[in-house]
């Protein structure tokens, strides 16, 4: 871990020196907002540091509540919840959903904590090779032949470390034809893809066809905490089933205001100004990596460099050039698929782009 002395943004003090920061997932450059910031102080000055206890005890403040009529209003569904995390969002809905009779398919590369809940469920698992449609039809069909229990199908909307597109629409296609439940993450698609940042469920229209729309508040959105949204009967269930919920103390207050401030500018002009610069900023990159099939939306830019050493060795190269862009490698991508992850936000500007561009033409890394 490298300790960072300054506010998230497209730069960054590590060590006493200042780097160009293409790693975060503040696509919107929203975790720094004065907007944001002056939520959190507001929600502190009323609420105090702490909610005090588990939201079903007696720290369910307002502040949760108006952000998750906020979240089920932006992402056009009957209900929301929020938990401390995404990653506690997909352990407690996915365990609380399926269990030992049950059958659970997963996109290969989907999140680590989609495939931890999946494990601990209990549930018969079974994974698809990535966005291959013909292989989640073999299982979807193994899978109605061989259980009479529920049969769940997960995916990201957009894949976190290749920045590619799930075909959500032949998924929907493919999950109504054997009857399954379909859950989809859009962590990296909420706030910066659709209309006002809805997502790419929205942006394709199948939205009110998945049963559970998962997300982060952590990324485009500038402040932390995950949700889950869908119908008032799945909300209602998960408020008396998902352990990680009903058996945590509530996030504090100023997470919950930061987050409702985030997805309230999501929507308006300002946002949609933020949008367009950051996807302004992407093709600005792609065009000059000669990234031809390059799957905008994402913000996501992988540079595949294959061997883990010589990821190591490109990052630490930029670090020198005052540029700061991790090596990505196994456990968190597969063994051989080591790579520099290039996430752009929307307080990037040509300039940023440009010295990035030269930097990786010095180590002569394109995609």
């Amino acid at each position: 871990m490298r300790r960072v002395d300054s506010t998230q943004g497209s730069h960054i003090e590590i060590g006493g020196k200042t780097f160009l920061n293409f790693s975060s997932n503040d696509y919107l450059g929203l975790a720094s907002h004065p907007t944001l910031r002056e939520m959190a102080i507001r929600a502190v000055e009323k609420f105090g540091a702490g909610a005090g206890a588990s939201r079903l005890i007696c720290g369910s403040l307002v502040a949760f509540h108006q952000l998750e009529d906020a979240l089920a209003t932006f992402k056009k569904t009957e209900a929301a919840l929020t938990f401390s995390t995404g990653y506690a969002a997909a352990l407690g809905t996915i365990t609380a959903l399926v269990g030992q009779d049950d059958i659970i398919i997963l996109d290969k590369l989907v999140h680590a904590c989609i495939v931890d809940a999946a494990k601990l469920s209990g549930a018969k698992l079974r994974i698809f090779d990535h966005n291959d449609l013909n292989d989640l039809e073999d299982k979807l069909r193994w899978a109605r032949k061989n259980s009479q229990g529920q049969i769940l199908v997960v995916t990201e909307s957009i894949f976190s470390m290749d920045g590619d597109a799930a075909p959500l629409r032949e998924i929907v296609a493919l999950k109504e034809k054997y009857g399954a439940w379909l859950m989809v993450d859009e962590a990296h698609a909420t706030g910066i893809i659709g209309e006002n940042g809805r997502g790419l469920a929205d942006a394709l229209g199948v939205s009110n066809q998945i049963e559970i729309q998962m997300g982060t508040l952590g990324k485009a959105l500038g402040a932390s905490g995950g949700y889950i949204c869908g119908s008032r009967t799945l909300i209602d269930f998960l408020v008396n089933r998902a352990r990680s919920f009903i058996f945590s103390t509530a996030p504090i207050p100023a997470a919950a205001a930061t987050a409702m401030a985030g997805v309230q500018i999501a929507q308006t002009a300002e946002g949609e100004t933020r949008r367009k610069n950051l996807f302004a900023r992407c093709a600005e990159l792609n065009s000059k990596l000669k990234i031809e099939d390059a799957k905008l939306p994402s913000a996501i830019i992988p540079l595949i460099l294959g061997d883990e050493n010589r990821a190591l060795e490109a990052a630490t190269k930029l670090r020198e050039q005052n540029i700061f862009v991790p090596a990505i490698r196994y456990p968190t991508v597969a063994r051989g698929a080591a790579r520099l992850r290039v996430t752009l936000t929307a307080a990037h500007t040509a300039a940023d782009v440009a010295e990035l561009v030269a930097a990786l033409n010095k180590l002569a890394i394109e995609n």
